[in-house]
Order: C-alpha cells, then structure tokens, then sequence
C-alpha cells in the first residue's frame, strides 16, 4: 500500500522533511492513544487554495485537547498560520490536512500529568475518501456488530486517537465482509454514524440524523444541515433505528473525507432505488459549489491563501 506524501510536515514550530517527522517509540500517545487530531479539506478555486471551515476545525482541535485535560502549546491563530505555511511550503493546490496533537516521552505509566504536548500538521493530496465513483454511485454498508462509544465511556465530543480502534475495528470488518462501510449503533441499538462519517436518512421529503449524544460534532453535518435548511428542506436530529434505514427513500454519509457520500444499500437491502436520490443530489451539487468557491452564499467557509 503506497500512502500519499508530500514534501513537509509542520512539527513543534518548523517545517522537517517529511521522513523526518519521527517520534521516538515510548511516545505516551502511541503506546495509550492519548492524542487528538483534525481532518481538514483544502480545495482549489478560482481564487486559489481554500481551507474549508478552518476556525471551526482548529476550534475543535483545541476543544478535544481540552476534553482530556490538556493544553495545546500555541494560540489558534498560530495554529492557522501553521496550516496555512504547510499547504503553501508543499505547494498543494489542494489537500488533505492533519493536525495531531500528541503527548510526549517524560512518562512511562498511564498518567498523563506533566507530559509535554506536541503538535505536528501534515498535508497531502488526497482525492474522494470513499471513491469517485461513490460520490455518484453510492456505496454498500453494513450494520457493524462494533457499537459506537458511550459518552461516559468515553468522551465522544473529543476527537482523540485512542477511540478510533472503535472505528478502525468496524471499517476493517466491513470490507473483509465485502462492504464499503460500517454503520455503527449506539449502545441503546439506535443508529449512530459511520467508523468516520455522519450519517443522514430521507423519508418523505424530510432529513433525519441522530442527535449530538454519543456521535461526533461534524462540521460537514453542521455544514449539509445549513445547506438544507437554506433550501426549505426539514432536518430533524432525532433517535431511528437501523430498520427505518432499510425503509428509508435515500440515504447519505458526510465527513471531512467522505465529503457527501451516497449510501444505495445497508445489510444487503436496498435504499430506495437503490442509488443517489434526488434530495441527495441536490444537496451535494449546493455543498460542492461551496467548497469549491462557486456559490456567494456560503463564502465565509472558505480560508482563501
């Protein structure tokens, strides 16, 4: 497997090579996954490279380092800048964006107390999550029998390292079993999100998806309820279960990654006609010509370089 690469990644205050961004191997993050991180998209427009929504996401960042009880070493503002020197030093267009914030080698247990924290940011091209032909076509999901956190198990709002063997766990099942994607319940049985993504169903006109409770506060949820609000179009945030997804008219994962992805099949049992629906579409067309700087409306999402 040939991961994507670029030339510079952004660690503690200055641009290494990309091979040389190295920790050593008692990083207390590796060893109890007690680090958080960002997923960003930067994208190309007429004006030049975008970063999508990039106060929100180091906003988040920040936040999930203070879930856990720890600070990040530099102000948001130097954090943006970061971001920024990276995708331009790589000269990428268009990118995927990584921040990680990590705790380092002063301690050997599990306290985490007076262990220095690091932040790295990386970048890299890094084309549909899921597949191009997945943005039109759909893809299939199973039901995973890997349920998602409980809030008090662990702290959901926070995007930390550590709870994704949870998510990893479930994606890895999905595709041995022949699937695209795992859709994951909460520990009541209710419908929760994907192993990275939001998760959205349409019956009868109107948009459901399952209430900020044990699932993460994704900014293209965030951004795709805007969208279809904007539209008159109904979003409820409500409790279903997976059997309404089986009965559902369309059906849709959004993520940083996974952009808008069309879900056409959950358990092998056909959503709607069994591709993208129509709401779907339309809601994927608005949110495309906002990342990609082609709709007024929405300019403020855009961190133009």
């Amino acid at each position: 497997m040939n991961a994507p690469e670029s030339k510079l990644i952004w660690m503690d205050g200055k641009l290494v090579p990309w091979d040389e961004a190295n920790v050593h191997i008692l990083t207390h993050t590796l060893h109890y996954g007690t680090g958080v991180f960002e997923g960003i998209r930067c994208y190309k427009t007429a004006k030049g490279p975008a970063v999508f929504r990039h106060g929100e996401h180091i906003d988040r960042l920040f936040d999930s380092a203070h879930i856990l009880g720890y600070e990040i070493p530099h102000s948001k503002a130097e954090v943006m800048e970061a971001v920024r020197a990276t995708i331009k030093e790589n000269a990428l267009k268009e990118c995927y964006i990584r921040p990680l914030a990590w705790l380092g080698t002063e301690g050997r247990g599990l306290n985490p107390i007076g262990i220095t924290v690091h932040l790295a940011i990386a970048a890299w091209e890094w084309g549909a999550y899921l597949g191009a032909e997945a943005l039109e076509k759909g893809i299939k999901v199973m039901t995973s029998s890997i349920t998602r956190h409980h809030p008090n198990i662990s702290f959901t709002k926070s995007k930390a390292t550590g709870w994704y063997l949870n998510s990893v766990l479930a994606k890895q099942d999905a595709v041995q079993n022949g699937f695209d994607e795992a859709l994951l319940l909460d520990p009541l049985g209710n419908v929760a999100e994907g192993s990275g993504e939001n998760f959205f169903i349409v019956r009868d006109g109107m948009i459901k998806t399952p209430p900020l409770v044990s699932v993460l506060e994704g900014i293209t949820r965030k951004s795709i309820m805007q969208i279809a609000k904007d539209n008159g179009i109904e979003v409820s945030e409500s409790y279903f279960s997976r059997d309404e997804v089986y009965i559902a008219d369309e059906a849709f994962f959004t993520g940083t990654a996974a952009e808008l992805t069309p879900v056409c099949e959950l358990d092998r049992r056909k959503i709607g006609e069994g591709k993208r629906g129509p709401l779907t579409k339309k809601l994927q067309t608005i949110f495309f010509d906002a990342i990609k700087g082609k709709n007024g409306k929405y300019s403020e999402w855009l961190d133009i370089l």
